[in-house]
């Protein structure tokens, strides 16, 4: 959600993927994986009668539409049956759009042409993973149908537990853990297989990092430590851990494992089942140190065939559906997110992103359907009506939007830095509807929670400049949001137009100049350096400003204004406007 006219974020509690890495990402994970991190996009010269075939598959490829690829790839397989870039194309679409199936039928056939593939080697290994074959599996691997040394080693290990062999597992996972940008890996997947066997003091002592190592957060990782410390009668050292999560992030599922914590149950240990769920989770892992960092289309294959190995896989859902989403396939990312069940605690976070994906798909109304309902059955949550309450805003539907945050609002029971957000949203709704005196509560509130955010720093000043009140305090505002966002032309420009409103012209200039060289095409900086020139008597290049603003397509109000000044000049304006002369300009 953005803030019209000023490039303001507002999200806040945006639905999170549950399990991804929390603290640093590890810098190693493409040397450690050894693979091609993007999408074969290599296509080969069309033959004869293929062309249209060649084309539609690679527009459907770069539009990330895998329905359409996978159809259009089949069509130029029937002519071209050993391509190898279009089977590998055809892998990608097949797997993306969540049919494995048949992703597994076209691997089979490229592996037969090249056993390195790694893509196929990848579906294939977790074809027979998925059937509890883990002697074809180990033997798959022996012939050097590979796919990268992280996902071989650590799914070498989890075969070699299907296969009954815990001690030859156990050095897998250390040798993995040897290797240059492997440790964590190595050593979480050892803790999960020791608390899986029952060693639950072996898997407590490597998640705390009593063994010398602290691991890297995960939220599954918290889960399984947690678990841990339940089945070893810890509970109270189990919501310690959760709280140190929670006082930084709101995560549905620790919320409900602490507060089952809290009433005394002991936790099964099902992080990790047997040895299928041990692959499913090196999928999941490489998947989530991917994200962001690699090929969306490329690391939604490892969330999908971790889906395909454990189906309630719940992180893995909500990272394929949030990939889904950041390739605009909306429609596959609902059917993802829809997938988990009204009783599983993440069913909070999945429908806050099926909302997130129906509003930016266009299905405005659709979304806040969805919002409203989780607003009367998860009505004691703040983050619904916060989400409501900005997709209202985003559709200037104003006064909903602040009842929405009103209810948000009522549910905060202590002050919380974090809170700003909301107070700030909020009162941004009440400054569009001309309910200046709550706005300024909710931006004075914004700050006493949070004393230098430069957007509400921003907000508040310019809104005083626009109103022609409390001009010095504004001039304090926005120089400290300045100074915090020094590189930001809304910012500048705010800075500018208080020094034009006091009266200091010539300082206002540098400002301006600033603020149009950071942000050269909007129509508001524009109009305002033109402004700021003809305080100064540069008339001339004053009315080149306009002109430039005219070009940029402002809304109508302003566009009226500034043909208005093109006609007779700023001062002429003023005095129609009954506004006081430039050269009378005070603090107010």
């Amino acid at each position: 959600m953005f803030l019209t006219g000023l490039g303001i974020s507002l999200a806040l509690n945006v639905p999170a993927v549950e399990g991804i890495i929390l603290v640093a990402r590890l810098p190693l994970i493409r040397f450690a994986l050894s693979a091609v991190v993007t999408v074969s996009m290599a296509f080969p010269v069309a033959a004869d009668g293929l062309a249209g075939a060649y084309l539609a598959a690679r527009h459907a490829s770069s539009d990330s539409n895998f329905v359409a690829a996978s159809r259009y790839y089949t069509r130029a397989l029937v002519k071209d049956p050993t391509n190898i870039s279009l089977l590998e194309n055809a892998i990608f679409a097949y797997v993306g759009q969540g049919d494995v199936e048949r992703g597994i039928v076209v691997a089979r056939r490229l592996q037969g042409l090249d056993k390195t593939n790694q893509v196929a080697n990848l579906v294939l290994l977790a074809q027979l993973i998925g059937q509890d074959n883990f002697e074809s599996a180990f033997a798959t691997l022996e012939k050097g149908k590979t796919v990268g040394p992280l996902v071989d080693g650590l799914a070498l290990a989890w075969i070699q537990i299907g296969q009954g062999n815990m001690s030859q597992a156990l050095g897998s996972f250390e040798q993995v853990a040897t290797e240059t940008g492997q440790q964590s890996f190595g050593l979480y997947h050892k803790a999960l297989a020791l608390g899986m066997a029952g060693d639950l003091e072996g898997a407590s002592e490597i998640l705390s990092g009593r063994t010398g190592t602290v691991l890297p957060a995960t939220i599954r990782g918290v889960i399984a430590h947690a678990e841990i410390l339940s089945q070893l009668d810890k509970n109270d050292l189990a919501i310690e851990l959760i709280d140190d999560v929670l006082a930084n992030i709101s995560v549905a599922s620790l919320t409900d494992y602490r507060r089952r914590l809290s009433e005394g149950e002991r936790l099964a240990f099902d992080s990790v089942r047997n040895a299928k769920d041990g692959v499913a989770e090196v999928f999941f892992t490489v998947a989530g140190a991917l994200s962001g960092e690699a090929n969306d289309a490329y690391t939604l294959i490892y969330s999908r065939m971790a889906e395909y190995l454990r189906p309630d896989h719940v992180d893995s859902i909500l990272l394929t559906a949030q990939l889904l989403e950041n390739m605009g396939q909306y429609e596959l990312a609902t059917d993802a997110l829809n997938r988990i069940s009204r009783d599983n605690p993440a069913f909070l976070a999945a429908e806050l992103g099926r909302a997130d994906t129906l509003d930016r798909s266009g299905n405005k109304d659709a979304a806040i359907e969805v919002l409203q309902q989780l607003s009367e059955s998860h009505a004691d949550d703040p983050s619904v009506h916060v989400e409501l309450g900005n997709t209202l805003r985003g559709l200037e539907r104003y006064d909903e939007a602040s009842e929405a945050y009103d209810r948000a609002v009522a549910l905060f029971k202590n002050p919380e830095a974090q809170q700003w957000v909301v107070y700030f949203a909020r009162g941004i709704t009440h400054e569009r509807m001309d309910r200046w005196e709550q706005a300024e509560a909710d931006f004075l509130k914004a700050l006493e929670l949070n004393p230098d955010q430069p957007r509400v720093l921003n907000y508040l000043g310019y809104s005083y400049v626009e109103k022609r009140i409390n001009l010095t305090e504004a001039l304090e505002l926005i120089e400290r949001a300045v100074a915090a966002r020094p590189k930001d032309g809304y910012v500048t420009d705010s800075l500018g137009w208080v020094l034009y409103r006091l009266g200091r012209y010539e300082e206002a200039v540098v400002y301006m100049e600033t603020a149009a060289e950071l942000m050269p095409v909007d129509p508001i900086i524009n109009d305002h350096l033109g402004d700021v020139y003809w305080a100064v008597g540069r008339k001339r290049e004053a009315e080149f400003q306009w002109s430039r603003a005219m070009s940029f397509d402002p809304d109508e109000a302003d566009a009226e204004r500034i043909r208005r000044k093109l006609e007779v000049g700023l001062d002429q304006v003023l005095s129609e406007e009954g506004a006081e002369p430039i050269s009378l300009a005070n603090d107010g």
